[in-house]
């Protein structure tokens, strides 16, 4: 089925981007496991290589089962087109080398997704791109210039859950001559769709919320087409960061249910949070649901939900460590957005190249817990946390 925005938003889940095979009538899209297509003659491999006919001919660039992908990211989050990447930091990348160039701009609001932080830092400043960090979106309004390039954004922010006025960063980099990039990775567009609020392009790590079971990692940006367009050629075509057929049929599966993944998560969190809030074990507790969140009001008015994941501190490394070795149910591994709930301590793992400046300067304490929660039943995940806190509370703030 193609784009259709009179449809609901659980409908386009399941049937955007496909339909029956053409070849065959199979009902789920197939795996193209092939690496090249032929093109019947001289005439049209050279029409297809200039672009000039759509078709495919090479998996690097484009294949049946990733563009089904592609359609169904772009359908949900109201966008004309999307081009997929081998992992969310392919992504990253493909979008910064497409886009940027010596003397450009990048102004970004702290925190950022670590990887992402670090290729900013690490690797465009490299090649003679300036790099601003704002804490804020007054400061991204006081950092643009004639220079700024892109201004980039997600939210809720990683791992700390602060929430970023998405309009308000699509007038900045308007007023600038900017393209904004919003990474929608934590909320999905079940809960938000930048474009929705002005933004030119989002990105997903679809690793996380978008597969929804753990087993596949792959990225994805959707925007204008005539912007992807050239995202594809650069990013594929030079760079090769290409996804494979069979991770893109674990996305096409996955996201049928995002919208039902996203309710459950979304009310695991909530009743967590409630049974978090005030609990004197921390010190402090960061989810956007709660009145008492900074970010609450506009997290309301962007968000029709507020996410499965929320961070706590716990004051110190050793009562994090303690706290996290005592669950049952919440798996230490990084990622997140998994059926299965996670935890980690951001500051050792996902943060830790950032340094100790850049994690005091993000809001990465020693102590900051991040918690995924997953479908379990909320019950069974309260007590588990709760358990957990007690353990700590009890002072056995040793490993074990």
């Amino acid at each position: 089925m193609t784009h259709n925005p009179d449809r609901a938003f659980r409908t386009r889940a399941v049937h955007a981007g496909h339909g029956l095979d053409p070849a065959t009538g199979a009902h789920a899209t197939p795996i193209y496991a092939t690496s090249t297509f032929g093109y019947g003659s001289a005439e049209r491999g050279a029409r297809l290589f200039a672009g000039e006919e759509q078709g495919y001919f090479y998996s690097r660039l484009t294949n049946p089962t990733v563009r089904a992908f592609e359609q169904k990211v772009a359908s949900l989050e109201n966008l004309p087109d999307a081009v997929a990447f081998a992992s969310g930091m392919g992504a990253v990348s493909a979008l910064c080398l497409t886009l940027l160039k010596p003397g450009d701009e990048v102004i970004f609001v702290a925190p950022l997704y670590g990887g992402t932080t670090g290729f900013l830092h690490e690797v465009a400043a490299k090649f003679g791109v300036t790099v601003h960090e704002a804490p804020d979106e007054a400061g991204v309004e006081t950092l643009t210039g004639p220079r700024t390039r892109l201004i980039w954004v997600e939210t809720p922010t990683n791992p700390a859950l602060g929430i970023v006025d998405l309009a308000r960063i699509a007038r900045a980099a308007q007023a600038c001559g900017a393209l904004s990039v919003a990474d929608n990775t934590f909320s999905t567009p079940a809960l938000t769709r930048p474009a929705e609020h002005g933004i030119d392009l989002v990105m997903h790590s679809a690793t996380k919320y978008l597969g929804g079971h753990g087993d596949a990692i792959g990225g994805v940006v959707a925007g204008p087409a005539d912007l992807l367009a050239e995202l594809r050629g650069v990013g594929l075509r030079h760079v090769g960061a290409s996804l494979g057929p069979f991770e893109a049929y674990l996305f096409l599966r996955g996201m049928k249910t995002l919208p039902l993944r996203m309710h459950a998560h979304c009310e695991g969190a909530a009743a967590l949070a409630q049974a978090l809030d005030g609990h004197p074990a921390l010190k402090a507790l960061h989810y956007p649901g709660l009145r008492s969140h900074p970010g609450h009001a506009v997290a309301a008015r962007q968000m029709s939900g507020f996410g499965g994941l929320l961070s706590i501190d716990l004051g110190t490394q050793a009562a994090a460590y303690a706290f996290l070795n005592h669950l049952t149910l919440f798996t230490q591994a990084v990622s997140l957005g998994d059926v299965e709930s996670l935890s980690c301590h951001p500051g050792s793992t996902t943060h830790h190249l950032l340094g100790e400046e850049a994690l005091r300067r993000q809001g990465v304490t020693p102590g900051l817990v991040r918690l995924s929660v997953g479908i379990e039943d909320p019950r069974d995940l309260v007590d588990d946390v709760l358990g957990a806190l007690e353990h700590v509370r009890a002072g056995h703030l040793q490993p074990g």
